[in-house]
């Protein structure tokens, strides 16, 4: 009888006769040859939307925040809707990493590298926007607690707004270096692998002078762990304290205790999305289909569905609590919501984020990648008017019936919000030509128990 170390009954999670080198050159690949037709039109369409982007960022500070849609009553509208749904997506990447490797997860080795890179990318994206919101962007270090000296002062630290700064930089930073940690075999791998001379040197600067020996394997392991430890907690944190925006105010509609769990389990949902969506583009651009398998899809549409069920709870709630509060003003908010001149808007979030998650409950559908990468897109539309309604809808009518009034975008806020899409499609085709996409050393590290051959072998013994 053979040793096992895991269950036989499970599909193995890397398909292909692979052997450790096979790996190597697959990972390799994408980086080493010369990129391929499909990654040249996804480079141009998000370069040009980038440009866009760009163009309408100058317009704005070159004009003034009045070229945007806001207005006397809502003054909080597109562009903080923005910034929170890219701090959303922005959390599943550590926490896939993060939480599955504390579990002991087989299946994040072939996705956690791209989640990772995610993470970065989309904090970016969402770091850009309360800075252009202040319209003078040469004032942002007054956001900072620097001392009275450097001639602004203090910041007010009972302010949720400075909390985020603090939260979001935190979460930045060791998302960064969690990542890194993980790309230095890689790195190693690439430099050893490389012909140029620059590139050798390139890489062997970005690996750190990673030798392979058991020293540097047990500290790495030692490393990932703490920073896996403290990463958890940092997802849970950064969200709680985005929806604490909103929360610690006094308007109705914003003012629920239910938020912050809500806008973890929603930021996990929109996150797990946007994983799909990229993994599906990847494994057929840098063609890694036999590491990214459709078993490592369809757990995470698994995901997609419990977390859309907690989300869908979570506003069933906010409306039960509204009713049941007795507050005229609360229960109105909630109406207006559904009923309101933003129905649309409102249905669209409810039909995308609760109901379609719940087509995930079949296995033909969650283990077809078309299905998949639809559904994934569907979440993330709805993941953003779940946040335009929250804002737009809870301000645009407010106690005083004479000041009410409609939010409508103007291009300049459509652009800039189509240039960050654009920004960040843009950072992550770049990260694949340059970077490893998949943990080639974790992937070893499991090709003898998760790998199809040696499956077939242990198999074979039993018998």
């Amino acid at each position: 009888m053979a040793s096992h170390y895991e269950a036989p009954i499970r599909k193995p999670l890397i398909i292909g006769e692979k052997t450790y080198h096979d790996i190597s050159v697959d990972v390799a690949a994408p980086v080493e040859g010369k990129a391929n037709n499909l990654w040249w039109i996804a480079f141009s369409i998000s370069l040009t939307a980038f440009l866009w982007g760009v163009g309408c960022i100058i317009y704005t500070i070159g004009t003034g925040i009045g070229v945007w849609g806001l207005n006397k009553t809502v003054g909080w509208a597109w562009d903080i809707t923005n910034f929170v749904w890219w701090v959303g997506i922005g959390h599943a990447g550590t926490l896939i990493s993060a939480v599955l490797l504390l579990f002991r997860q087989k299946w994040r080795m072939g996705i956690n590298r791209s989640a990772e890179a995610m993470t970065i990318f989309s904090v970016i994206q969402a770091g850009l926007f309360p800075m252009i919101h202040m319209g003078r962007v040469w004032n942002a270090n007054w956001v900072l607690p620097i001392p009275n000296q450097f001639g602004s002062l203090w910041v007010n630290f009972n302010s949720p707004l400075l909390w985020d700064v603090f939260a979001i930089s935190t979460y930045l930073s060791v998302s960064l270096v969690f990542w890194w940690t993980g790309l230095l075999p890689d790195f190693a791998m690439l430099r050893d692998r490389a012909i140029k001379p620059f590139q050798k040197k390139i890489y062997g600067l970005l690996s750190f002078g990673w030798s392979g020996r058991v020293k540097d394997w047990n500290r790495f392991e030692e490393v990932s762990l703490v920073l896996a430890g403290l990463a958890t907690p940092l997802v849970l944190s950064v969200h709680t304290i985005v929806s604490f925006d909103f929360a610690t105010s006094v308007i109705p509609g914003w003012h629920t205790t239910i938020f912050p769990p809500y806008f973890v389990a929603g930021a996990i949902f929109s996150g797990f999305a946007m994983v799909n969506t990229l993994l599906i583009i990847m494994r057929k651009v840098s063609n890694l289909e036999d590491y990214i398998t459709v078993q490592h899809i369809e757990l995470m549409n698994i995901v997609i569905m419990i977390t859309g069920s907690i989300v869908g709870v979570a506003y069933i709630t906010e409306l039960f609590i509204a009713w049941y509060s007795g507050v005229e003003y609360e229960q109105y908010a909630f109406l207006n919501r559904a009923t309101g001149p933003y129905w649309w808007a409102y249905l669209l979030m409810m039909t995308c984020n609760v109901f379609s998650p719940q087509l995930m409950w079949s296995k033909r559908l969650r283990t077809s990648i078309i299905f998949s990468f639809i559904i994934s897109i569907v979440v993330n539309v709805g993941m953003w008017f779940e946040r335009f309604v929250i804002i737009v809808s809870s301000l645009h009518r407010d106690y005083l019936p004479s000041s009410w009034t409609m939010f409508s975008p103007t291009f300049v806020d459509i652009g800039i919000f189509i240039g960050t899409i654009g920004f960040f499609f843009l950072l992550f085709l770049l990260y694949a030509r340059t970077f490893p996409v998949i943990a080639q050393a974790e992937v070893k590290t499991i090709l003898k128990s998760s790998g199809e051959n040696y499956k077939k072998l242990r198999d074979g013994n039993d018998h």
